[in-house]
C-alpha cells in the first residue's frame, strides 16, 4: 500500500505539461489495483502436524512472511491473482493460487529423498545429513520455557552427554556444563562457546554472576554441539570439552517488517527448608546438655532464620524486537529489559539488552555481509550468602533485634561486651546491613565477509573480525560498628576489571562437484588475543587499607587449520581436520600442537532408497585429537614475582616495606591432549515417526595439566601445576524422538535421551609408583584444611575419601568407631578409603510437547543416577556439641542428631556419603494461541503458564541433591518459579 501511494505522489509530480488524462487514467488503475489487494492468513500443516518457521513468498516478488510456531502465517497485500510458494526445510515446496481466497490450509509432503536441513559447523554450514561427526542441533522451538535467564538454561536436560547444573538460584546464576565429562583435573573443563562466530572467553567476568547472563535467551535461535572430536578437532586448542555454537536469530530476504512484543511475570518462592530444631526441640537439648552458663544464653523468641532470610521474588522480563528485511535487506533489532529478584533478600539482578543484526549482499549477491552487534547493561546487588549456612545454625529462641551493633541480635564477647568474633552473626544483619553491588557493560559484536570468487565461483574467501569488551565496578560497603565488621572497623571496598578480547579469522573454501564425486576443502588461518586489567582496594570505613592490588594480563592464540570433506555417490562421506595452535602460555618450545581427525560415514538408507520404512539410515566413525591450555594463569612457565600481603612486610627501622614473593613454576609446560574416538548410529522410520542415534565413546586425556604437591625444597611452592597424569571417559549415548499423533488438530512430540559415562584416573604420576595414595582434594566446611575427595589411580575423579562407619546391632552409628580396614590394630589415616564418586555413571533427559488445536501442554525432566553426595550440613550440624561449643554462643541443630546422637563432629565417616540420584521436573508448560478467542486476523497472540523446578524425587537427606562438586554446604536454593507470559506477534 505505501509503495502504491508513493507512486502515485511521483506520478503526480511528473504530470506536468503532459496528457493529464494520462495521468487520471494511472491513477484510476492504482486505485483499483489497491482495492484487488487482500490479507491472506493460513496455516502450513503436514502430516506430522504444524509446521513451524515455513516459508511463504509471494511468487515473483520480494513480499513473504514466515509462519509461526504453530504453523500459521499472515500476508498483506496480496492480489488475487497471486501465487504463493510455500517451503520449509525436510519439505517438499508448493505453490497455491490465491484467487478469492483468505484463508488458506497448505499441507506439505515430507521429502524423503533428502534430509536438508541445514546445521552450523566449525567454520561454516553442512547438510544434516552430510555429517560425519556427533553434532546435535536444538532450534528455539524447543527450547525450554518460562523465567529464562541465560542461554544455558535453553538446553538443559535436551542433549545426550551434555550435563548442565545450575549453580544455585541466585539471580544470574550460571551453570556447570559438562560434554561427555570432564576432560582434565585442573584445567577448564568448560566447553568452548562460539556466538554467531566469536569465540568466548570461558573465564568469568568480576561483577557478574555469570559470563553468559549479558546474552538474552530472546535473541538465540539455535544450538548447535558439537560433541566428538572429528566435529571439534577444527577448534583446536579450545575444544577438548566440546564446542557449543549459539546462533541468534535473524531477519531474512524478502520477508515483512514484524514485531514481536513479550512480556513474562514470575513468582519464585523457597522450594523447601533445611529441616532444624524448633524453638522449642532446641531449648530442650540445651536444657539436657548445657551447662548453667548456657542455659542462661537461651532467649525467649521463637525465630524461624530461614523465614527470615527468604522472599516471594517477584520478576519481570519485557522483549520487543523488529525483524524482517529493509529495502531487501534482512535486519533485526531487539531490546530486553530484566529485572529479576532473588529468594534470598536484598539479591537482585536488572539487565538491558540490545541486538542488532543486518546482513546485506553486494556484487550481484557475490559478497555477503553479517554484521552483528549484542550489549548488555546488568546492575547487581549480591546477598551475602554467608547468611544461608548462618541461618540454618543461628540460635531459633533469639529474636532478629535487639543490640547496639547495628540494631540487630548479636552474641557478645561476656568480658568486653562487644560482638563475639568467634560466634555467628544474625543472618538477617548479614543481608540487610552490607551493599555488594555492581555494573557491568558487556558488548560483542563482529563483521563477516563472504565473497565468492566471480572467476570461480566454487571459491569463497570468508573473513570474521570480532570484539568482546566488557568492563565492571563494584563496591563493597559494610557500616564500621557492627558485629560483622567490628575487629576491622567496617569495609570500604572497590574493584574494577576490564576485558579486550579480539579475534580474527579468515579462511577459503572450495567446493566442487563433479559427477558422482563432491569435493569440499577449507583453510584458514586464526587470531584471538585476551587482555584483562583489574584493581581491587579493600579498606576500612576510616581509610585503612588492607589491599590495594593491580594487575593486567594478556594471552595470545594463533591457529592455522584446514578441513576436507570428501563425498562419494553421496553415500560414502569423508572427513579430515588439521589445526596447528600456538599458546602464548607455554614457552617457545612447547608453544604450538598439532591435532588433527578423520571421520567417515555410510549413508546405509542410500542402499533402500525406495523403502516406505526407513527414511535415515547412516553409520559414523570418527578419531580425533584436542588440547587444552586454558589454566588459571597466563604465565606458568615464567618466573614470576608477587607483592606480599599487608600482613607480611619487611620492617625497616619504623617503615615496613612490601616483600616480592616468588611464585612456584614449571619451565616446561606443556599441551595437554585429548584423544576421541566415536562410532554413532543416526536412523529414522517413517511410518512410526521415529529418528534417533546411538553413539559410543572413548576420551584418553594425557599430559594431564594437574596441581600436584612437589617435595619441600624442590620449587618454590608446596604445589605446582605441571603436566603428569592420565584421564579416560567412556559412554554410551542413545537418543530418541517420536512423534506417535500427527493429525490436523493434534500433534505430539516426545523425545528422550539416555547416557552412560564413566570417568577414571589412569595415571597420575610420571613415575610409576604403586603407594602413592593421590591427590588430597574436595575442601570442607568444618576444622582447618580439612578434605574429602581424592584423585586416585583407577578411580573417578573427586572420589570420596572417607573411613567406614561401624553400625550397633539397630543400625545406628557408633561415635567415633570405623573399621580398621588394613588390619594394623588401630585407626589411621591409612583406614581411609575410596567410597563412591559425585559424578553420576547415568544421566537422562525426556521432554514432551502435546498439542491441540489453539491448546498445548509441555515437560521437561531429568534424573541422575548413581551420583553420591557429602551431606556437609549433617556433618557440621548433627552433634551435641555443635549446640553448645564453649565459645559464649548457641547454635541450633538439625533432626539427624537425633539419629546419630553424636556428641562430636565425625566429619570423615562415610556416614555422611549419601545416595544423591534425583529424577527433577525442570518444566511443565502450558500455551493457549488466542487467535481464534480475539479473532485475530493481522497479529497473533499467545498466553503461557509455565512452571519451573516444579518437584524433585529423591532419597538424598539434604535440601537438594544437585550440588556441583558433590559436596553439600548451604548453597544457594534453587526456587520453584511460576510464570505467566504473553507473546504477541504482527
Amino acid at each position: 500500500m505505501k509503495a502504491k501511494i508513493t507512486s502515485w505522489i511521483e506520478g503526480l509530480s511528473q504530470s506536468k505539461g503532459k496528457n493529464l488524462f494520462l495521468t487520471l487514467a494511472l491513477i484510476t488503475f492504482s486505485v483499483f489495483s489497491v482495492i484487488a489487494q487482500q490479507t491472506v492468513t493460513g496455516t502450513v500443516t503436514s502430516k506430522e502436524g504444524p509446521i513451524a518457521g515455513a516459508s511463504v513468498t509471494v511468487k515473483g516478488t520480494n513480499k513473504g512472511t514466515s509462519a509461526d510456531s504453530r504453523g500459521q502465517f499472515t500476508i498483506s497485500n496480496v492480489s488475487s491473482n497471486s501465487v504463493l510458494v510455500v517451503s520449509s526445510i525436510g519439505f517438499i515446496s508448493k505453490e497455491v493460487s490465491v484467487g478469492n481466497q483468505n484463508q488458506l490450509t497448505i499441507t506439505l509432503e515430507t521429502d524423503s529423498q533428502s534430509l536438508n536441513e541445514v546445521v552450523v559447523i566449525g567454520y561454516g554450514s553442512q547438510r544434516k545429513k552430510d555429517l560425519t561427526g556427533s553434532v546435535v542441533s536444538i532450534s528455539s522451538v524447543d527450547f525450554q520455557k518460562g523465567n529464562i535467564v541465560t542461554p544455558d538454561q535453553l538446553v538443559a536436560g535436551k542433549v545426550a552427554g551434555v550435563q548442565i547444573t545450575s549453580n544455585g538460584g541466585a539471580p544470574g546464576a550460571g551453570s556447570t556444563i559438562r560434554i561427555r565429562g570432564g576432560s582434565s583435573l585442573n584445567a577448564n573443563n568448560d566447553p568452548l562457546i562460539v556466538i554467531d562466530g566469536v569465540p568466548l572467553d570461558n573465564n568469568g567476568i568480576s561483577g557478574a554472576a555469570n559470563a553468559l547472563s549479558f546474552i538474552n535467551p530472546n535473541d538465540i535461535e539455535s544450538f548447535n554441539v558439537l560433541k566428538d572430536a572429528s566435529a571439534t578437532a577444527i577448534y583446536g586448542s579450545r575444544a577438548s570439552n566440546g564446542v557449543i555454537l549459539i546462533t541468534t536469530k535473524k531477519g531474512k530476504k524478502g520477508d515483512d517488517i514484524k514485531v514481536s512484543v513479550s512480556s513474562v511475570a514470575s513468582s519464585a518462592q523457597a522450594r523447601a527448608y533445611v529441616d532444624v530444631l524448633s524453638a522449642a526441640d532446641f531449648t530442650s537439648v540445651i536444657n539436657s546438655k548445657g551447662t548453667a552458663a548456657q542455659k542462661a544464653m537461651l532467649g525467649k523468641s521463637s525465630t524461624d532464620w530461614q523465614k527470615e532470610i527468604y522472599r516471594d521474588a517477584i520478576s519481570i522480563d519485557n522483549n520487543v524486537s523488529i525483524t524482517g528485511s529493509i529495502k531487501n535487506i534482512p535486519v533485526r533489532a531487539s531490546v530486553g529489559y530484566l529485572n529479576q529478584n532473588g529468594i534470598l533478600k536484598t539479591s537482585n539482578m536488572d539487565r538491558i539488552s540490545t541486538s542488532i543484526g543486518v546482513s546485506p549482499s553486494f556484487l550481484n549477491n557475490s559478497l555477503k555481509v553479517d554484521l552483528n552487534l549484542k550489549s548488555s547493561v546488568i546492575n547487581n546487588n549480591f546477598a551475602n550468602q554467608g547468611a544461608i549456612g548462618t541461618a540454618v545454625g543461628f540460635d531459633p529462641t533469639q529474636s532478629v533485634t535487639g543490640s547496639d551493633f547495628g540494631g540487630y541480635f548479636e552474641w557478645l564477647d561476656p568480658a568486653t561486651k562487644k560482638p563475639n568474633s568467634l560466634g555467628p552473626k544474625n543472618p538477617v544483619a548479614l543481608l540487610n546491613l552490607q551493599k555488594d553491588q555492581s555494573k557491568v557493560n558487556r558488548t560483542i559484536a563482529n563483521a563477516v565477509f563472504d565473497y565468492t570468487m566471480p572467476f570461480l565461483p566454487e571459491l569463497r574467501a570468508n573473513a570474521n573480525v570480532a570484539i568482546d569488551k566488557s568492563s565492571s565496578e563494584g563496591t563493597i560497603n559494610i557500616p564500621a560498628g557492627i558485629a560483622n565488621s567490628y575487629d576491622r572497623g567496617g569495609k570500604a571496598g572497590t574493584y574494577s576489571q576490564s576485558k579486550d578480547n579480539k579475534t580474527f579469522e579468515f579462511y577459503l573454501n572450495y567446493v566442487k562437484s563433479i559427477g558422482m564425486h563432491r569435493i569440499d576443502v577449507m583453510g584458514g588461518y586464526s587470531y584471538q588475543d585476551f587482555l584483562r586489567d583489574n584493581t581491587d582496594l579493600d579498606k576500612n570505613v576510616a581509610g585503612t587499607v588492607f589491599n590495594n592490588t593491580y594487575y593486567k594480563t594478556q594471552n595470545t592464540l594463533v591457529s592455522f587449520y584446514g578441513r576436507a570433506n570428501y563425498s562419494l555417490n553421496d553415500k560414502y562421506l569423508f572427513t579430515f581436520t588439521l589445526r596447528n595452535d600456538g599458546s602464548s602460555r607455554f614457552s617457545p618450545e612447547n608453544r604450538w600442537g598439532v591435532f588433527p581427525s578423520a571421520a567417515a560415514a555410510w549413508k546405509i538408507s542410500e542402499e533402500f532408497k525406495d523403502s516406505e520404512v526407513i527414511s535415515d539410515l547412516k553409520l559414523r566413525l570418527g578419531w580425533g585429537v584436542t588440547g587444552q591450555q586454558d589454566v588459571f594463569s597466563d604465565y606458568p612457565y615464567l618466573a614470576r614475582y608477587t607483592n606480599s600481603e599487608p600482613n607480611a612486610q619487611y620492617q625497616f627501622g619504623n617503615t615496613f616495606l612490601n616483600t616480592l614473593r616468588p611464585e612456584g613454576y614449571d619451565a616446561n609446560i606443556k599441551w595437554e591432549q585429548t584423544t576421541t574416538k566415536n562410532i554413532g548410529l543416526d536412523f529414522g522410520f517413517k511410518k512410526v515417526g521415529i529418528t534417533g542415534s546411538i553413539d559410543v565413546y572413548q576420551k584418553e586425556t594425557k599430559d594431564l595439566l594437574s596441581v600436584i604437591p612437589v617435595p619441600a625444597g624442590s620449587n618454590l611452592t608446596n604445589q605446582i601445576l605441571t603436566n603428569v597424569g592420565n584421564l579416560e571417559n567412556k559412554g554410551v549415548e542413545v537418543t530418541l524422538n517420536f512423534n506417535p499423533i500427527h493429525t490436523a488438530n493434534v500433534n505430539w512430540d516426545f523425545g528422550v535421551n539416555a547416557t552412560f559415562n564413566q570417568s577414571n584416573i589412569t595415571n597420575l604420576t610420571k613415575v610409576k609408583d604403586p603407594t602413592y595414595q593421590g591427590i588430597l582434594v574436595g575442601g570442607i566446611s568444618g576444622g582447618v584444611g580439612n578434605t574429602i575427595q581424592i584423585h586416585s589411580l583407577e578411580y573417578s575423579p573427586y572420589t570420596f575419601y572417607v573411613y567406614q562407619q561401624v553400625y550397633n546391632t539397630n543400625g545406628k552409628p557408633v561415635e567415633g568407631l570405623y573399621v580398621d580396614r588394613n588390619g594394623d590394630g588401630k585407626i589411621s589415616s591409612d583406614d581411609r578409603y575410596r567410597f563412591e564418586s559425585p559424578n553420576s555413571k547415568y544421566f537422562f533427559g525426556a521432554s514432551s510437547n502435546l498439542q491441540i488445536k489453539d491448546f498445548s501442554f509441555g515437560f521437561v525432566l531429568r534424573a541422575n543416577v548413581g551420583n553420591y553426595m557429602y551431606n556437609n550440613t549433617n556433618a557440621n550440624s548433627a552433634v551435641y556439641r555443635a549446640a553448645t561449643g564453649g565459645n559464649n554462643f548457641l547454635s541450633n541443630l538439625v533432626p539427624n542428631v537425633n539419629e546419630t546422637n553424636f556428641n562430636n563432629t565425625q566429619y570423615f565417616s562415610d556416614y555422611y556419603i549419601q545416595n544423591a540420584s534425583f529424577l527433577r521436573v525442570d518444566n511443565i508448560s502450558f500455551g493457549y494461541n488466542l487467535n481464534r478467542l480475539l479473532n485475530a486476523k493481522k497479529f497473533n497472540a499467545q498466553l503461557s503458564l509455565n512452571v519451573q523446578n516444579a518437584f524433585i524425587v529423591t532419597k538424598y537427606q539434604g535440601l537438594d541433591p544437585e550440588v556441583g562438586g558433590g559436596i553439600d554446604n548451604n548453597m544457594y536454593p534453587r526456587p520453584r518459579t511460576v510464570s505467566l507470559g504473553l507473546n504477541v506477534n504482527f
